[in-house]
């Protein structure tokens, strides 16, 4: 069993990160932490740096100034934005399992059951829905047995229902297990709810801290107001049943014991 990190364990910190290309700023003197057993989740608009400054932290990008500093072994497991598939490609769910680091039946056995997909495991990937899809991808990150997860808009191509389960699952999984989880969203009737910490950007750090605060900061209400004020509205999704993948709803939780119940 991986080494479970103990919780508020600093895991990645930038500082005054930076990042120039073809005399662009992409990046402007951002400062952002990660620790054990919090989630914490990057907004902003298109554009606004919010993938770039993951691949800063992960190492695959190096700032123009400042520094990235890993706790020493970190273990992270990634889901990309995006995931390129020929969908004449014959790869099964278990192949892709594998595709980059060997993994034994019994521990692909255990993240698809712990994700609900296992009796996907001899799928192609080109028949999975889009929730399904997200699911594997996750488990694959899973397997690397993480102290740190790193979601690149995990919910694309999941419908709405099928987001909320998701984002539902990814705070059961931080809280079985621990993980630190850094989560680029773009969505945001759903992200102040599933997060314990959000950090605003555009290109600089336009604010951060709890989501409570940072919906009523200046910046963020300039960045987000209209779409707030338009079809979109923070949203606080209560687990009074369940989710399908499909997002369906298809079990009620039974009612408490004791007063009140029948």
């Amino acid at each position: 069993m991986a080494e479970r990190v103990s919780a508020g364990t600093e895991l990645v910190r930038g500082e005054s990160v930076s990042l120039r290309a073809g005399g662009e700023a992409l990046l402007a003197d951002i400062d952002i932490t990660v620790a054990a057993g919090e989630i914490v989740t990057l907004i902003g608009p298109n554009g606004a740096g919010k993938s770039t400054l993951v691949k800063v932290l992960l190492g695959l990008l190096r700032p123009s100034s400042g520094h990235v500093v890993r706790r020493p072994g970190l273990r992270i497991g990634y889901l990309p934005q995006h995931f390129g598939l020929d969908p004449v490609l014959p790869l099964s769910v278990r192949r892709l399992l594998t595709l980059t680091r060997p993994a034994g039946l019994s521990a692909q056995d255990r993240v698809l059951d712990q994700l609900g997909v296992h009796h996907l495991a001899e799928a192609p990937l080109h028949a999975l829905s889009g929730g399904e899809r997200q699911r594997v991808l996750l488990a694959r990150a899973l397997l690397r047995e993480p102290q740190l997860l790193v979601l690149d808009e995990p919910a694309q191509g999941v419908d709405f229902a099928g987001e909320a389960a998701l984002y539902q699952l990814i705070a059961e999984l931080r809280a079985a297990h621990g993980y630190g989880v850094l989560m680029v969203s773009h969505d945001l009737h759903l992200v102040m709810a599933a997060t314990d910490r959000v950090v605003c950007l555009n290109r600089h750090l336009c604010c951060a801290g709890k989501p409570e605060s940072v919906r009523r900061h200046p910046e963020y209400l300039a960045l987000f107001e209209p779409t707030l004020a338009g079809t979109l509205a923070v949203y606080a999704h209560r687990h009074d049943h369940e989710h399908a993948l499909s997002g369906e709803i298809v079990e009620p939780h039974p009612p408490a014991s004791g007063k009140g119940a029948e």
